[in-house]
C-alpha cells in the first residue's frame, strides 16, 4: 500500500474523518480503492481514536412483540401530544411514539419511507423535472389505531389544518406555501409556487407527522386547542396510546396491526419525563434502570465516568443543532399595546453595534468546550454548521476582554465607580436567561465573569426547563416571549437542509403576540437583506449556489451579532448495553422506534 498512498496522505484522511469532514464510509471506500479491505480500514480508524460507527438498523426479531417494556427517559417531559403544536423536541419526540410521517431521515441524511410506499425520485416519476412538484405514493395497508384506514384524505387534511393561521400550528411554515392535492386514495401531489430544491419538507421528519382527519376535522382553526385528541393521540405508529400525565409520563402498548412485519419488538413503552440530564444519564449508564436517555447535556467528564459502570454507552450522532446566545432586537422592558419586546421598539442598549460586538468577544467558547462539553459540544463560530456544505469559513472566533473593553470605551461607555459602564445615563446592565441545567449555568458563569472584567453587569436568570420550553402562550418566562436582554438554548435542525432552520431570522417569522409567540424568529431581528437572500435560496435548484446563499445568511446573522454561536450540539444519548437503536441527528430521537430491539 505504501507506494499507492503515503503515510502523510493516510494521516490527513484519518484527521479528516476525526474532524467530521470525511465520513467513515467514504474513508473505507478510499482504502478499498488502494487495496485495503474494509475490516482493516475500520481497524485503522479505531486505532486512530475514531469511535465505532453504528450502522443502519439491522432488525433481527422474527416476530412481533415479546420484548417486554421499553423504558425511555426524557428529563423534560412532553406537555402535549399533537405534533403540530410541538414547540420543543420533547413534544415532537413524545408525539412520534404514536404518529408517523411519510418518510424519515437516517443518520446520513438519506430519506427512509415510513407511511410512503417509496421515496419519490426522478426515476419512479415522483419528482417533477422542473422542481415544482413531488408525488407521494402511500402504503395501502395502514390503519389508524382505532381501525379506520389511513388515506390520502388524511394527508391533505394535515396540510389544510397546519396552514390555517387560526390553528396556530408551529408547523405552519412548512405547509403555508405549498399546495397539496389528492390524486387517488393512496397518492398525493405536493406542488410548489416555484422550483423547490428541498422538496422533502412537508410530511417528512419531525415537522411531518400526520394526524387523523376523522378525529381532528371538527377542531380545525380557532377550535384547534380544544381537541381531546391533543392529549390522547390516535396515530399509525408502532405503539398505541395508553396514558399521559403532561410533564411526567407517556405510556403506550403494542400496536398489533402495525403496518411493518414483525414490528414492534416491545410489548409496551414508557417515556418518563422530569429530573435532570445527569440523573437521566445515571439511570441508563450506571443503574441500568432505563434503556434509553435523551439529550444528555452533561459535562463529558461525568459521562465518561458513568460509562465505566459498564451498564450502557454514550451514543453521539452528528447534527445541525447549535447552543447559542440570542441578543434581543426589541425592548423587553417596555410595554407597547400590551406587548413587551414589541416590534415597534428598539433595544435600548443592544441597538448599539459596539455593545453587540463587545459581547461576541466576551464569550470564551474554547473554555466552554474544554471544561464543560468535551466531545458533546465542539466550539464553533457559525450558527449553521451541518451538513458540511453549508458551513462558512468566513467567520473566525475571538475571545478578547481588552479588545471588548476598548470597543465600549471608544463608543462612549465609561466605567462608573462601581466598575459598570454607562452612557447617556444608562447603565450597561443586561439580564441573561437560560434553562436550568448544569452546563448552561456553568456557561453563564464563564460569560458573566468575562463581561464583568469589561465593565458589563450581567444578571443571570435560570428558568425551570419545563417552563422555559413550555408551549403555554400565557407564560412570560418561555423562550419565544424572550422577555430579557440575552438568552441561551439549543435550536435544533430537524432535517439535513438549511431551509427551515434558517427561516428563524426572517422578518415574517417574528414571534409576536399576534401569532401567540409561535413565530420562529425569537430575536425579532428585521433585515430586508437577509429576507432577500432567503427568498433567493428558496428557488435556487443549483446545490452549490444554494449552499453559498445559506453561508451568506449565516454570515449576516452572526456578523450582525443577532446570535452568538457557542458550541455545536451533536445528538447525545445513552443506550443500555442490550438496546439496538439508531439515532439520527436529522429527525426525532424516536424516528426509527419501530426498529428498536434488545439483543442478548
Amino acid at each position: 500500500m505504501g507506494s499507492l498512498m503515503n503515510e502523510r496522505e493516510l494521516r490527513r484522511l484519518l484527521a479528516e474523518v476525526k474532524a467530521g469532514g470525511l465520513s467513515r464510509r467514504a474513508f473505507v471506500r478510499r482504502m478499498a480503492a488502494v487495496g485495503l479491505a474494509a475490516p482493516l480500514a475500520t481497524q485503522l480508524l479505531a486505532y486512530s481514536g475514531v469511535a465505532m460507527a453504528q450502522g443502519a438498523s439491522e432488525y433481527k426479531p422474527t416476530k412481533r412483540g415479546g420484548g417486554g417494556m421499553l423504558k425511555l427517559l426524557w428529563w423534560q417531559g412532553p406537555t402535549l401530544l399533537n405534533p403540530h403544536f410541538a414547540v420543543g423536541t420533547k413534544d415532537q419526540d413524545g408525539s412520534r411514539l404514536f404518529y408517523e410521517p411519510l418518510a424519515g431521515w437516517d443518520p446520513e441524511g438519506n430519506l427512509r419511507p415510513v407511511l410512503a410506499a417509496e421515496v419519490p425520485t426522478r426515476e419512479n416519476g415522483g419528482l417533477a423535472a422542473d422542481g415544482k412538484s413531488v408525488t407521494w405514493k402511500l402504503k395501502k395497508d395502514v390503519t389508524w389505531h382505532d381501525g379506520k384506514p389511513f388515506t390520502a384524505d388524511d394527508v391533505v387534511f394535515n396540510w389544510e389544518y397546519a396552514k390555517d393561521p387560526a390553528t396556530a400550528a408551529v408547523t405552519i411554515g412548512t405547509y403555508k406555501e405549498v399546495k397539496v392535492e389528492k390524486i387517488d386514495d393512496h397518492t398525493v401531489k405536493v406542488s410548489f409556487e416555484k422550483p423547490t430544491p428541498f422538496w422533502a419538507s412537508a410530511f417528512v421528519g419531525a415537522q411531518g407527522m400526520i394526524i387523523p382527519k376523522h378525529l381532528f376535522e371538527a377542531y380545525s382553526g380557532a377550535k384547534s386547542r380544544e381537541a381531546p385528541t391533543n392529549l390522547k393521540p390516535v396515530g399509525t405508529g408502532p405503539y398505541k396510546f395508553k396514558d399521559f400525565k403532561p410533564g411526567d409520563t407517556v405510556s403506550g402498548e403494542i400496536n398489533t396491526n402495525y403496518h411493518m412485519p414483525n414490528r414492534p419488538y416491545f410489548d409496551a413503552i414508557e417515556m418518563k419525563g422530569g429530573g435532570d440530564a445527569v440523573s437521566a444519564a445515571r439511570a441508563v449508564l450506571q443503574t441500568g434502570e432505563y434503556d434509553f436517555a435523551w439529550n444528555l447535556q452533561v459535562e463529558d467528564e461525568v459521562l465518561t465516568r458513568l460509562e465505566k459502570s459498564g451498564k450502557g454507552k454514550v451514543v453521539i450522532a452528528e447534527s445541525g443543532n447549535i447552543e447559542h446566545i440570542q441578543l434581543n432586537s426589541c425592548d423587553p422592558w417596555k410595554d407597547v399595546d400590551g406587548e413587551r419586546a414589541s416590534l415597534k421598539t428598539k433595544h435600548p442598549i443592544l441597538s448599539d453595534p459596539a455593545v453587540r460586538k463587545a459581547l461576541t468577544l466576551l464569550v470564551d467558547k474554547g473554555s466552554v468546550e474544554k471544561f464543560i462539553y468535551g466531545r458533546t459540544g465542539p466550539a464553533t463560530p457559525n450558527f449553521l454548521n451541518n451538513p458540511k456544505r453549508f458551513r462558512s469559513t468566513n467567520i473566525k472566533d475571538e475571545f478578547n476582554v481588552e479588545k471588548a473593553a476598548d470597543l465600549l470605551e471608544k463608543a462612549g461607555w465609561k466605567k462608573g465607580a462601581d466598575g459598570v459602564r454607562e452612557k447617556d445615563g444608562k447603565k450597561l446592565k443586561l439580564v441573561y436567561q437560560t434553562s436550568i441545567n448544569q452546563p448552561r449555568q456553568k456557561t453563564q458563569a464563564i460569560v458573566k465573569q468575562a463581561c464583568q472584567k469589561a465593565g458589563i453587569d450581567i444578571e443571570v436568570k435560570a428558568v425551570t426547563a419545563s417552563v422555559f420550553f413550555s408551549s403555554d402562550v400565557a407564560n412570560p418566562d418561555t423562550y419565544p416571549h424572550f422577555y430579557c436582554d440575552l438568552q441561551m438554548y439549543t435550536t435544533t435542525m430537524g432535517q439535513p437542509d438549511a431551509g427551515l432552520f434558517m427561516n428563524q431570522f426572517c422578518s415574517w417569522e417574528a414571534a409576536t403576540k399576534a401569532n401567540k409567540w409561535q413565530g420562529r424568529n425569537v430575536t425579532r431581528w428585521q433585515s430586508p437583506e437577509y429576507d432577500k437572500v432567503y427568498r433567493e435560496a428558496e428557488g435556487e435548484l443549483d446545490p452549490v449556489k444554494r449552499a453559498a446563499l445559506f453561508i451568506k445568511m449565516n454570515d449576516l446573522a452572526v456578523g450582525n451579532q443577532v446570535v452568538i454561536p457557542v458550541v455545536m450540539r451533536p445528538v447525545v444519548a445513552a443506550h443500555g448495553n442490550k438496546l439496538r437503536a439508531v439515532v439520527s441527528g436529522w429527525d426525532n430521537n424516536t424516528w426509527d422506534l419501530q426498529n428498536w430491539f434488545k439483543e442478548g
